[in-house]
């Protein structure tokens, strides 16, 4: 992946020498084409869900760990070094993530506002509480920020076998397609069906349709730097897909419980998410990505 032809965002937090205490503010770390406004009717807003990440990602590990929530508002920000190339990395991905859904709102006569992204290291609070790195990577809604542990891409490699720059790249795509639905106001329909009630994990349950519909924008967005950047190399794209299999429920369950319950299911198979995966980046268009709507996931 030649990542450093990239633009590199500006809004990556570096929290990284947080203590993880204190108060006041933790820092961590008439368009074109289909409408965004017709989209999210197609993809049948009238019952979509919310998600609760910190929810969806402890049962992701089954290491969560629940703290205060906390104000979105920083008392300070800083970027990362320069001379930190993973955190370059997470800039430059970030940074055409940006370009990417800016270009399609614009498309559909909408603004795109760029969500930040806290690197952390061990613990962080969010607007939505607290968790640990074993949760993963997220998505906040409440604050509109995405967070990442980078010692989570060694873990992919080490534990789940999904080594890479591409696989990672997906990793942030993947936490930014959230955004996206909230951008969109699905995230929350998400949470007023939750509150009522609504049946939310399962084997195409709700909180399923929506991880897949973000691997489908993880998608879009790669299709897209693709024909804008050309930074993809041979076996990028297996590179996401390797990860996408990874970390699907399915296979998460039976490496951690030896059996697997569709029951209790919030991200979908690994075939799935490889499917919605190369959905997305088949031809680049959001509108591809209806997965509450799909019949079969």
């Amino acid at each position: 992946m030649l990542w450093k032809k990239g633009r590199r965002s500006d809004n990556v937090v570096d929290a990284r020498d947080d203590s993880g205490g204190g108060g006041g503010g933790m820092r961590f770390g008439g368009g074109k084409g289909l409408s965004l406004t017709a989209i999210v009717l197609i993809v049948g807003i009238g019952w979509l869900t919310g998600q609760d990440p910190m929810q969806i990602l402890g049962q992701l590990t089954g290491q969560m760990e629940q703290a205060p929530s906390v104000s979105s508002q920083p008392q300070s920000r800083q970027a990362p070094p320069a001379n930190d190339e993973q955190a370059d990395f997470v800039r430059a991905v970030l940074g055409d993530t940006e370009d990417t859904w800016g270009q399609v709102f614009q498309e559909n006569g909408l603004a795109y506002k760029n969500p930040k992204l806290i690197l952390f290291r061990g613990r962080v609070n969010s607007a939505c509480g607290g968790a640990t790195s074993a949760s993963g990577p997220f998505y906040c809604p409440a604050d509109q920020q995405v967070y990442l542990d980078l010692d989570f891409f060694r873990e992919m490699s080490q534990r789940f076998q999904a080594a890479g720059d591409f696989a990672q790249a997906y990793v942030i795509a993947h936490e930014v397609g959230h955004h996206v639905q909230t951008l969109l106001g699905i995230s929350s329909k998400i949470q007023a069906a939750r509150q009522q009630g609504r049946p939310m994990e399962g084997d195409g349950g709700l909180l399923v349709r929506q991880e897949l519909q973000a691997d489908c924008f993880a998608g879009v967005w790669a299709n897209r730097a693709q024909k804008r950047l050309n930074w993809l190399e041979p076996g990028d794209i297996e590179e996401a897909l390797n990860a996408a299999n990874a970390i699907g429920d399915d296979r998460l369950q039976q490496q951690g419980q030896g059996r697997v319950v569709p029951d209790s299911f919030t991200h979908g198979t690994s075939a799935q998410r490889v499917r919605w995966f190369k959905t997305g980046f088949a031809q680049g268009q959001i509108s591809q990505c209806d997965t509450f709507n799909a019949k079969s996931l």
